[in-house]
This record gives structure tokens, sequence and C-alpha cells, in this order.
């Protein structure tokens, strides 16, 4: 009798301490809170809450302006002469700020992250599909661009590529985890430094050579150039997880205004001047075999150039650059997990920043072209899915249903598509073959199921 009294006192003891536990931890989650401000993971933002043209707008600023997008330009440039890539990066931009427009109007006009509103298009349970796949890429993204930190500063200051890898992923977390106004911030200090830095390399390459020599550069391979299909893939697709989910940013927009301006201070904006920075840099410097994820990019000119200020500079722009982004991924990919796990953003935030500084110790950047390749199969198809519902078929419809079988049915024929064109016709966009196929099969099959469900009906 004594040992089952003490057996039933050990249980309530213990009871009672997991209460107080939870209680503690709810406690520091409202005190958190009040001190950062909701991040909104599982309603609209309200319309109290919502932030200026200028705070909406340096959070998207920040974003593409980035190093890994002048290495994108010099790959551009390699792979198809000057002229060909300046053409693809015009034209993948302007397409970018259509589909990443349309897209934040509608988080704008909702106050819906993308989570919320991909539970409307794809169902209450349909949505974990689409929101867990595109947080899982930019978990991916924010490993890849760690792992690009980590190995830049390793190799130019001789540090330990994985005690750096840890080191800024770490860092990466800690402004994830203030929330948009980290973005903001991130943002405000990134995209001035760029700017200056960038005006920098790409004039002092430019003044190696001529303008006339920059613009006819042909390409490191002239008899296997890259098909332009490709390129514009590759432009579209180094933003296409990122501008699928910008409900994620847009829906702290006042306004439509603030919103399509916001957009338009990414794309074109931003990301082409992160791109013709290194398209520049490379055409002036001709490097036959050029490297952008070695020395032959925006950090590395710099660090050759060999002047003190210039090192130091280099050294925390590259952390300030590349944390924009990571901590951008990381946002988006903590939003949409928060709302899968009924979690919330914070926590979500440090959980996945640890798995992806793992992720990145072992070199997952190494495979970005192909990751490219991925984007533009299987991302595009979703928002043009989106658009088309609530654009054209329900607009203003709300969570209604658990699956909605006909978005899967598209998100698929597009990706399939996509992957068919890649492997069989190169000269086209897999990005816009699969946002093209997957919207129209979406709308073929709504008007179908529409016209079916009528006959149904006067039948009966």
């Amino acid at each position: 009798m004594t040992q089952k009294v003490e057996v039933n006192v050990a249980d309530e003891v213990g009871h009672h301490y997991g209460e107080n536990l939870i209680d503690e931890f709810k406690q520091v989650e409202e005190e958190i809170e009040h001190a950062l401000g909701s991040e909104y993971e599982h309603c609209a933002v309200p319309a109290a809450a919502r932030r200026s043209m200028f705070s909406v707008s340096m959070v998207w600023l920040g974003f593409p302006m980035i190093i890994t997008g002048a290495m994108t330009g010099s790959l551009l440039v390699l792979g198809m002469g000057f002229i060909n890539a300046l053409w693809a990066m015009l034209i993948g931009n302007l397409i970018m700020f259509g589909y990443v427009g349309l897209l934040g109007l509608i988080g704008t006009r909702k106050g819906y992250n993308f989570a919320l509103l991909a539970s409307i298009v794809f169902g209450r349970k349909g949505y974990v599909l689409a929101s867990g796949l595109l947080s899982t890429l930019l978990l991916g993204w924010y490993a890849v661009q760690t792992g690009i930190a980590g190995s830049l500063i390793s190799s130019a200051y001789h540090i330990n590529y994985v005690v750096m890898t840890i080191i800024a992923g770490a860092l990466f977390i800690g402004i994830t985890f203030v929330g948009v106004r980290g973005l903001h911030w991130i943002g405000v200090v990134s995209a001035p430094l760029f700017v200056v830095l960038g005006l920098w390399v790409a004039i002092d390459a430019a003044s190696k050579t001529s303008m006339d020599a920059i613009l006819s550069y042909p390409g490191n391979d002239t008899t296997n150039l890259l098909p332009f299909g490709v390129g514009l893939t590759m432009v579209i697709a180094l933003f296409i997880d990122a501008g699928t989910v910008t409900p994620d940013f847009s829906r702290w927009a006042k306004d439509k205004k603030s919103s399509l301006v916001a957009t338009f201070s990414a794309f074109p904006f931003a990301n082409i001047a992160a791109m013709l920075v290194g398209g520049v840099m490379t055409a002036a410097l001709a490097v036959p075999n050029a490297n952008p994820f070695g020395h032959d990019n925006m950090f590395g000119y710099m660090m050759a150039a060999n002047i003190g200020l210039l090192t130091v500079l280099a050294f925390v722009f590259l952390l300030v650059n590349l944390g924009s982004v990571c901590s951008h991924c990381l946002y988006n990919a903590a939003t949409g997990w928060s709302r899968v796990f009924r979690s919330e953003m914070r926590l979500m935030a440090v959980v996945l920043g640890a798995i992806g500084i793992v992720v990145a110790a072992s070199n997952v950047w190494a495979f970005f072209i192909q990751w490219l390749s991925l984007l533009g199969i299987i991302v595009p198809p979703i928002g043009a899915i989106i658009i088309i519902d609530q654009y054209v078929k329900r607009r203003g419809a709300e969570i209604d249903t658990d699956w909605r079988p006909l978005t899967f049915i598209a998100w698929a024929a597009g990706s399939i598509v996509a992957f068919v064109v890649e492997h069989s016709m190169p000269g086209l966009s897999t990005a816009i073959s699969s946002a093209l196929v997957g919207g129209a099969t979406y709308w073929i099959l709504m008007d179908v199921f529409a016209g079916t469900k009528a006959v149904a009906n006067r039948s009966t």
C-alpha cells in the first residue's frame, strides 16, 4: 500500500512539474511576442499591424540583391555571352515581376501567408504538400547559402569550413528569430552595402577593358553555348520558390500599391542589379575558365584587390549580404512549417536553422545548378494554379474542403511537361513551360468539372 501511494505521489509531482514547465514556456513565448511582435502564422495580419511601403520594400529589396545573384549573372554570361545573358535577365525578371506581383496582391488583399493561401487552393489538408514542399526547398536554399558563406570565408581567411558555417548559420538564425522586423533591418543594411561595393566591382573590372569588349563578350565556349531557354530558367528559378511564397511578405503591405512597389524593388530592380555586377565582372575579365564559386566572384574580386579597408568591408559584406538571403529563406521555411505543425515561427526557425547548418556543413551548395533545375520543374505550377484559382475561377473563396484533387492533377501535368522539356527540348524554358501547362490544365479541368456538375444537376 505504501509503495502504491509513493508511486501516485511521484506521478502527481511529475504531472504538476510538466504543467509548470509548459506554463513557463508559454509565458516565455508571450514575452517574446510582446517584445518582438506577433508573426501571425495562423491568421490574417490585421490592418493595424501592416507595415509601411518603405519597410515592405526593404524586406524584398534585401533578398535578391546578393552575391548568389552575381554568381548567377557570371554563369549566364559565361554560358551565353553578354548580350544573350542580358536579354535572359531582362525577360526573366519581367516575368518574375508579373508572377510574384500577382501572388503578392492576393497576400495583401487577404493578409494571409502562403500556407493559409495554399489551404484555400489545395485544401485544408492538401496544402501540406504544397507548403511543406516549398518550405523544405527554402530550407535547402538556407543551407546552400550558408554553405557558400562558410566556403568563401574559409577559402579567403583560411578558417575551418565547418566552424565558419556553424557561426554564420547561428548568426542567420538570430536575424530570422527577430521576425519581419529583422528582415527589414538586414535589408536596410545589406542593400546599400551591395550597391556601393557592387558598383565599385563593376566599374573597377570594366576599367580594365572597354565597354565594347564587354558587350561583345561571346561566352566561355562559343561552340557549346547555353540554350536561351536554359538561361531564362536559371533567372526565373533563382527566386521562383521565394517568389511563390511572396504572400509571407506581401501580407504585411498596407495596400496594393505598396505590394507592387515592393515586388518591383526586387524584380526587376534588385535581381538585375546583382546579376549585372557578376556579368560585367566576368565579361570584363574574360577568364576562360572562370569559377563563380571559387575566387572569380564579387567577394573574391574584392579580396584580390588587397586593399586593407576593402578586405575588412568584404568580410562584413559577405556575412551581411548572405545573412539577408539566408534569413529570408529561413523565415519562409519556418512560417510554412509552423502552420503545418501548429507551432510558432520563431521556434521552427531555431529547429530548422539547426538542421540547415548540418546540411550546409555537408557541402550541399555544390549542387547549385542542379538545384535551380529542380526548382524550375516543380515550383512554377503551384503559383500558376493559385493565380488562376484566385483571379479567374474562385475569386474570394475561402478554406472550404480538405482536398482539392484538380489542383494536384494540374500540378503534376505542369511538372511532367517541364521534365520532358528539360530532357527533350532544352532550348525551351522548363520554368515557363511548367507554369503555363499547370495553369492551363487547372483552368480546363475547372471548366470541365463545372460543366459536368451542371449537367448532373439538370438531370436530377
